[in-house]
């Protein structure tokens, strides 16, 4: 039985690797308990987040020599789920509690919550920037009580800036540039250029930081691509007008990748991965922590917002919602998710 309306045959990021210390991690993803741990050689594993003595979350535990133990009556649990031992006591009969296919690449730990047979590392999400020594990449991680759908409405349709964000990358000339959306295959691309318009203040901050002057008109895009189950990628950047937008000279432009991995936790609240990843000052520390406080106070305000969103659906349930032209990206992204929940739930014929 499904726990919850999320894609569960695919990846997942359940945590930065530097959350992943000498202790355990207890975590929820897609309404599933997890603990998250590595084990003597340092290889990250996840389990069912139950101890098989007494039920206790083996998350409160401690780790000692690869195993999990548990914290209520020392039970040891193996990386394959299987109970180990526990003193003065035969457990090894015991049955095994779950383990999910868990892999650490670019950063991250990813989790594949669903079939474990189905899970292929070739999946994961290629990030080249993320291998790359001539990108940077900072960020952080958000709990946000609101659905994964309502992030990725949010994310795809940035018309908002305008209004939420008026203080930092807000403007009104984002609303007079129409987006522009299509559909390759299960990814979503909606993009938008605006020309010959001033830079909002985190953007001359970024053009200062590269040593590109900001008092002078620029170009400026912003192209969103959503790929399954929940993940959103964005190119942002400004360029001194007339030189291309996004394929103006380096030192003419400031442009990064805004990284969104979007977790479910359970029907109503989410783990958001947020950060940047750019190609410009990359070894200038100072640049890096600007950038990633601006962000944070950006995604603090849709925070604030989405969470009393989530509650007014929440109060008025099936209620309609009115579509605009500027919805198409969600909209979109909204059928592939609704496509791949009800191929997994089709069993095949016996």
């Amino acid at each position: 039985m499904r726990p919850a309306d999320f894609p569960m045959n695919a990846w997942y990021v359940a945590a930065a690797s530097t959350d992943l210390s000498d202790r355990p991690l207890g975590r929820q993803i897609c309404g599933l308990p997890m603990v998250f741990f590595r084990d003597a050689s340092g290889n990250v594993a996840a389990l069912e987040d139950w101890c098989p003595h007494r039920g206790a979350p083996l998350s409160l535990g401690r780790v000692v020599e690869g195993r999990l133990v548990c914290g209520y009556h020392g039970l040891q649990m193996g990386c394959d789920g299987k109970t180990v031992a526990m003193p003065g006591q035969r457990v090894r009969g015991f049955p095994p509690v779950a383990a999910y296919p868990v892999v650490e690449r670019h950063g991250f730990v990813w989790v594949w919550p669903g079939d474990a047979a189905q899970a292929d590392a070739a999946r994961l999400p290629a990030l080249p920037w993320a291998s790359d020594p001539a990108w940077v990449y900072a960020g952080d991680m958000f709990r946000v009580g609101c659905g994964y759908r309502l992030m990725v409405d949010n994310l795809m349709d940035l018309t908002h800036e305008t209004y939420v964000h008026a203080d930092s990358i807000g403007q009104p000339e984002i609303e007079d540039v129409a987006p522009v959306t299509r559909v390759e295959g299960d990814s979503v691309i909606t993009q938008r250029l605006m020309q010959g318009i001033s830079a909002p203040p985190f953007w001359r901050q970024a053009l200062r930081g590269s040593g590109v002057a900001d008092e002078v008109p620029v170009d400026r895009w912003q192209v969103c691509h959503f790929t399954p189950p929940s993940h959103v990628m964005i190119e942002v950047g400004v360029a001194h007008a007339g030189l291309g937008g996004p394929q103006a000279p380096a030192d003419r432009r400031a442009a990064g990748l805004v990284v969104d991995f979007i977790t479910p936790e359970t029907d109503t609240s989410i783990w958001y991965f947020w950060g940047m990843a750019r190609s410009f000052g990359i070894h200038d520390a100072a640049l890096t922590h600007s950038i990633r406080e601006g962000q944070r106070r950006i995604f603090s305000e849709d925070l604030q917002l989405l969470e009393q969103q989530q509650r007014n659906h929440l109060r008025h349930p099936g209620r309609a919602l009115l579509g605009l032209n500027t919805d198409a990206g969600g909209v979109q992204a909204r059928r592939i998710i609704d496509r791949l929940i009800e191929a997994e739930s089709v069993r095949p014929a016996p």
